[in-house]
């Protein structure tokens, strides 16, 4: 008998503690359809190394797309997944979040793309980020990156975002970004190579910060060697003969310095 009333009260209490959540639920969320945005924050991450986007850009793009407006309505009416779309689409935002806080606020947060090289072709330009994923130029800034100019041989329209689909084209892109990854988490080459010229053979030409000389590099491989012998260039041949002494350094070959 006592096991029967033990099972009731159990049963009651649950009864109980469900219609007493329940309640709160629905009374918070009757209090939120009453709590209205008075306002947007937005957070660009990384805002100190690039300004491809700022707040206020943000706040244009939101003006202008995010049609049902936020300022004023019911912070549960906003959709924050249409939002993030909208911002996702640029071509210089990595990721954005969109949420909203008991303060009655829309909060943004945005990441940028981070470009580790820039393409500069006659119609204008192209950066690509560590993945490979290409976006235009961005008139508003430009980033302090390794300039590549010449003979690129990527067929891309204007203003083209995204990854590559052509096998060739992806393969030698992801070449060159390898071959700037190297350069810039290396002690020696990061501040020095600020520019590489592609010849109509497609061989690359490079072109240091400060001096005289250009390095005839060859094809993006080989880096260890070929970086090595321009290493030597500085540590011995350029300090023996003088900083204007040669014009022209190859270290296309194995085994050869060849200096003119």
């Amino acid at each position: 008998m006592k096991n029967i009333w033990k099972h009731i009260i159990n049963i009651a209490f649950a009864i109980l503690l469900v219609c007493v959540l329940t309640a709160a639920f629905l009374l918070g969320s009757s209090s939120r359809k009453d709590i209205r945005c008075k306002g947007v924050t937005i957070t660009v991450t990384d805002s100190a190394t690039n300004q491809f986007i700022t707040p206020q850009e943000i706040r244009k793009f939101l003006e202008e797309e995010y049609t049902d407006g936020y300022i004023g309505e019911p912070i549960d009416s906003i959709n924050l997944t249409r939002i993030e779309e909208i911002l996702d689409s640029k071509s210089a935002i990595l990721k954005s979040q969109a949420f909203t806080t008991k303060d009655s606020l829309l909060n943004i947060i945005v990441t940028q793309r981070k470009p580790v090289v820039r393409f500069q072709k006659s119609y204008g330009g192209f950066y690509a980020d560590k993945d490979g994923h290409l976006f235009p130029l961005q008139s508003t800034y430009a980033s302090h990156v390794i300039i590549v100019d010449g003979h690129i041989p990527l067929k891309l329209e204007y203003c083209y975002t995204g990854k590559l689909e052509n096998d060739e084209e992806k393969k030698w892109l992801n070449d060159m970004v390898a071959m700037v990854n190297h350069i810039e988490e290396s002690r020696i080459w990061k501040d020095k190579i600020v520019q590489m010229t592609v010849g109509e053979d497609g061989e690359l030409t490079l072109v240091p910060r400060e001096g005289n000389e250009k390095f005839l590099f060859g094809q993006p491989d080989d880096l260890k060697g070929k970086f090595e012998r321009m290493e030597i260039y500085y540590k011995s041949v350029r300090k023996d003969k003088g900083e204007d002494y040669y014009s022209l350094v190859d270290v296309r070959y194995e085994g050869q310095l060849v200096c003119r």
